[in-house]
């Protein structure tokens, strides 16, 4: 009984939180009290897609003075973007798709309102599957667009290295793409939903791991749960072992996303595969180990278009530009939670969120 009140305390404890960092987030006072940020990521924006803008600063602070502040991530006034996507008038149909998991369909929502408050015609297909199940679906002109990761194209779709660095993943994809499937990449968000490792802080202290070198170390003691995808990618454990030397845990566990954090708190698993901007990690007070030797890619979510669907609707790339500026760790930490956490529907999160940001009427 313990347990359970101090898990339903802290839960209620970070909805208050989550709530204040959205204020903050859609033009608010800033928060007294916002979802604590993990350590071991840094936050960079995106260069622009068009090549001819100057890139963002690592930090958003130079680009943008005059934003909201959300956990010292700076983001564009509400107002600008608001009349830049209010300025765009589109016809015809969008096809709209997204991935199987919940930041996919959040984003994908945004995409959608704003899409249709421009006047299209949405074609909406969530919860399409994995990355291979969506560039399939891009190739055939089954979807126009969905929200991609940088660092998932470079390694998932072109079977590229890993490189942390956004700018550099960011120029590889959108000349690879726009070469290979005559894709086009749009603005990328600031936010960073990189491929980490978590554990308990209980499981943490017991094992004497807080960055993976030490986990590789000691990976014969250890139980890790995750997407059974990692298992095979270039970035999950056939990277840590080509990264941090060959290892052999205990044993790996492939679950549904929903269920990794939840073993975690039973005690089933060790280490979970984490992404960065998930909610759980600030509402379960995770470590996340640190990638010492800079393993992953860098993540930033962004539109992939069919290069088609620019051309029968240029207005494409102005309203959906519009959104990336806002969409930092804090931000999409906050409204994942939202969602996973108080079990509100995606679209009513992405509704809220872009009405209260100024970009939604």
């Amino acid at each position: 009984m313990t347990a359970r009140i101090s898990r339903r305390a802290m839960l209620a404890g970070f909805a208050a939180s989550a709530g204040a960092a959205l204020l903050a987030a859609c033009g608010g006072e800033t928060a007294a009290t916002t979802a604590p940020a993990v350590a071991t990521r840094g936050v960079t924006t995106a260069p622009p897609a068009n090549a001819t803008a100057a890139p963002a600063a690592t930090t958003g602070a130079a680009a943008a003075t005059t934003g909201s502040t959300i956990a010292g991530a700076t983001t564009a006034p509400a107002t600008s973007g608001s009349a830049a996507a209010g300025a765009v008038r589109l016809s015809g149909t969008v096809k709209v798709g997204t991935k199987d998991f919940t930041e996919e369909f959040i984003v994908g929502q945004m995409y959608k309102l704003l899409l249709e408050q421009a006047g299209a015609k949405v074609d909406y297909k969530q919860n399409l599957g994995g990355t291979p199940i969506c560039q399939a679906a891009m190739e055939k002109g089954d979807i126009d667009l969905y929200p991609e990761y940088t660092g998932t194209g470079l390694v998932t779709i072109l079977k590229l290295p890993a490189n942390s660095d956004p700018k550099m993943v960011f120029d590889t994809v959108s000349r690879e793409y726009k070469t290979k499937y005559n894709f086009v990449w749009l603005d990328a968000a600031p936010m960073n939903n990189t491929q980490a490792l978590a554990m308990t802080m209980a499981a943490s202290t017991k094992f004497g791991v807080t960055s993976i070198s030490q986990l590789a170390a000691k990976a014969g003691e250890l139980t890790m749960v995750g997407p059974a995808e990692f298992q095979e990618r270039e970035d999950g454990l056939p990277g840590i072992q080509k990264a941090y030397g060959m290892f052999k845990l205990k044993s790996y566990r492939a679950v549904a996303a929903a269920l990794k954090y939840q073993a975690l708190r039973e005690g089933q698993a060790d280490v979970a595969v984490a992404y960065g901007t998930d909610g759980e990690i600030a509402a379960d007070k995770l470590i996340v180990l640190q990638d010492d030797k800079k393993l992953f890619p860098v993540y930033q979510i962004a539109p992939v278009v069919r290069q088609q669907a620019l051309d029968a609707t240029p207005g494409i790339r102005q309203v959906l530009n519009t959104v990336a500026p806002l969409l930092t760790d804090d931000v999409m930490r906050t409204l994942n939670f939202q969602v996973d956490g108080m079990k509100q529907e995606p679209a009513d999160v992405a509704k809220t969120f872009l009405t209260m940001r100024g970009l939604l009427k």
